[in-house]
């Protein structure tokens, strides 16, 4: 059987910094477990333009389009803020986003035990921490139509967006949370405003006749999206999966992504429906930005981005075990004391470098064999 196909973007910022050691990961791999991965690299964002003059080439966005995974670093920086919107490289990432038709938004909020005094909560709240939102991520709000800022009929102007959802939009993601439920805990909570929002109660009956007819022995239970976020922060370890729409969806994950303390820890991924190979369309990237601040520094944390592959091996090459193992070597490295600038806490100490980090964990990787 061919070897798994895997293209990589690496961006803008600290975007290679951090794939750098991505790639090692992945060397490791072939070299020492003997899984290979057909590997390809390529342009996004304002790299991209400044090659091609567009944040994405076509031909970019068709290899996207045929391999197995795409696993993307950062994109952005100030060096483009003046470029008209089109050609911002935000609009790369959208674009990958958009044609590969990428509805179901997957973001972790993880809590390794040594890093549970960097939560702005109590540790005994946050410690063992290990939750998933799946965030709609196609439609809704932020798609619906009409759209826009327009003259009202007083001499003034009213700002317009469109939350719409169709029976499809929503119980296509909703199979999503309750497949990864399977591979959890069985539990999932969707939210909502069915209260206030004929959206909200149209999610809620489709959700739930998702459950009722196909997934019945997922336990599901609904939730006030208002309230979902109060529950974040007052007892998370109540949830394991997650799914609710996409604005909703962006609030509730960065709200999650905080309880653990640092960006810098946080992977994503963004899954479409299965190929001809039963395999997903998908798009991994670690949730923080390009940083163009620190990059260059070697300051950059590169676990977002390991984490980020972690999720590929486990959602898109059925290498579940392969997974576990990654963020095995990761909880082992930090329980040893390493950080990097960002997971330096009031007691001080030195940072190690992106680079050295990538070997901690390349080392903890060789321990587990």
């Amino acid at each position: 059987m061919a070897n798994p196909s895997l293209l990589i973007l690496a961006g803008d910022g600290i975007g290679p910094e951090v794939m750098a050691e991505v790639k090692k990961i992945i060397g490791w791999f072939g070299d020492k477990r003997g899984i290979h991965f057909d590997v390809s690299e390529d342009l996004v964002g304002g790299c991209a333009y400044d090659q091609h003059g567009t944040p994405l080439h076509d031909k970019t966005m068709a290899r996207a389009m045929e391999v197995d995974a795409v696993l993307l670093g950062a994109v952005g920086g100030p060096k483009y803020d003046n470029l008209d919107f089109s050609v911002k490289p935000e609009r790369g990432l959208l674009r990958l986003r958009k044609e590969m038709d990428l509805f179901s938004n997957l973001r972790p909020a993880q809590c390794f035990d040594a890093l549970a005094d960097f939560s702005s909560l109590k540790k005994d709240i946050i410690a063992g921490l290990d939750i998933m939102i799946v965030r709609e991520l196609t439609s809704g709000v932020y798609f619906g139509e009409p759209r826009g800022i327009f003259p009202d009929n007083e001499g003034g102007r009213v700002g317009i967006n469109t939350q719409r959802y169709t029976t499809d939009e929503i119980r296509r993601v909703a199979r999503s949370a309750f497949e990864l439920a399977r591979r959890r805990n069985y539990k999932v909570c969707s939210m909502e405003k069915a209260n206030v929002m004929e959206s909200g109660i149209l999610w809620r009956e489709e959700v739930q006749w998702v459950h009722d007819n196909e997934y019945p022995d997922v336990e599901l239970s609904h939730m006030y999206a208002d309230n979902g976020a109060m529950q974040l922060v007052r007892w998370p370890k109540q949830f394991d999966v997650i799914v609710t729409d996409n604005l909703f969806g962006d609030v509730l994950s960065d709200c999650a992504a905080m309880l653990t303390g640092s960006l810098g820890m946080l992977p994503s991924a963004s899954l479409g429906a299965p190929d001809t190979n039963g395999r997903p369309k998908a798009l991994y990237e670690p949730v923080h930005g390009s940083a163009p601040d620190i990059a260059g520094t070697g300051k950059a944390n590169p676990i977002a981005c390991i984490l980020s592959f972690a999720m590929a091996l486990r959602y898109s090459f059925d290498l579940g075990d392969e997974a576990t193992r990654v963020e095995k070597a990761i909880e082992k490295v930090l329980a040893d004391g390493a950080r990097t600038a960002d997971l330096m806490g009031k007691d001080g100490g030195t940072p190690i470098s992106t680079t050295e980090m990538g070997d901690t964990i390349i080392a903890a990787l060789d321990a587990s064999l």
